[in-house]
């Protein structure tokens, strides 16, 4: 698939590295559906990106019935869907034993609910209607790209709903490929390490620096640049189904 064949819908794609992506796709010639719950962002993402190949839809990834209106009608605004990258997502940080006691059970299935539901419900959504796309070279009719983390493999103390949710993305990244197989639909998972995102932009430069130094090689943050190159080049190369995908300079999170 050509990046300026591209017609997609992007979860979180108001800011960070969904937005990231919505500008790589747009820059050669794609069309993007940005999904978010942040009203304000989209208006200015889309100002940004041009509403000649972009637009936005206020979406609760949660909510099924919501998307399933709304892929429907971003697929219509656009002209047709082959690609969805998921990108919305929250940190949801607190420890299992707090100094205020155990965590709310809410906190964690909270945390899960967006993560790793939400990633699916828009998936799922967008499959459906990929399943009846023109096939292109090898048959292919769409791709999806989730996002992982690096903490699905080695979660720090605190991230135990954070890593249990983006874990549950790894996993359930070969079935659903194995699935849509059939379909010509490829679904990849990326798990990026410490990049640099409005939440990290906002944090004391000695923190910064510690979290770069962290990081074996290169030794910064990771560029969302670099992570809508990656989203790329899955959705230009057919052969690359099934797996994840860490980007993260060869770092392993300490515990804490």
């Amino acid at each position: 698939m050509q990046l300026n064949t591209v017609k997609a819908v992007i979860s979180g794609g108001v800011s960070g590295l969904g937005l990231s992506v919505a500008e790589h796709i747009v820059g050669k010639g794609g069309k993007v559906t940005l999904f978010d719950v942040n009203a304000d962002k989209g208006a200015t993402a889309v100002a940004a990106l041009g509403a000649a190949n972009a637009s936005f839809v206020q979406t609760d990834v949660t909510d099924e019935d919501g998307v399933k209106a709304n892929v429907a009608a971003a697929r219509e605004s656009m002209g047709g869907l082959n690609t969805v990258v998921n990108c919305a997502g929250i940190l949801g940080a607190g420890r299992m034993l707090g100094r205020d006691g155990a965590m709310p059970l809410k906190n964690f299935a909270g945390t899960v609910m967006v993560n790793l539901v939400g990633s699916f419900n828009v998936a799922k959504a967008a499959a459906e209607w990929m399943q009846n796309n023109e096939p292109g070279e090898d048959g292919e009719r769409g791709v999806i790209v989730n996002t992982a983390s690096v903490a699905a493999f080695d979660g720090q103390i605190g991230q135990a709903a954070y890593s249990a949710s983006k874990g549950g993305v790894v996993g359930m990244t070969l079935p659903m490929a194995r699935e849509l197989a059939r379909f010509g639909i490829r679904v990849m998972t990326i798990a990026p390490g410490i990049f640099w995102t409005p939440m990290v932009d906002g944090m004391p430069a000695a923190v910064q620096e510690s979290l770069s130094a962290s990081i074996p090689f290169p030794s910064r943050l990771g560029q969302p640049g670099e992570f809508a190159d990656l989203v790329a080049y899955i959705i230009g190369n057919r052969y690359l189904n099934g797996e994840t995908i860490r980007l993260d300079g060869a770092v392993r999170l300490a515990p804490k």
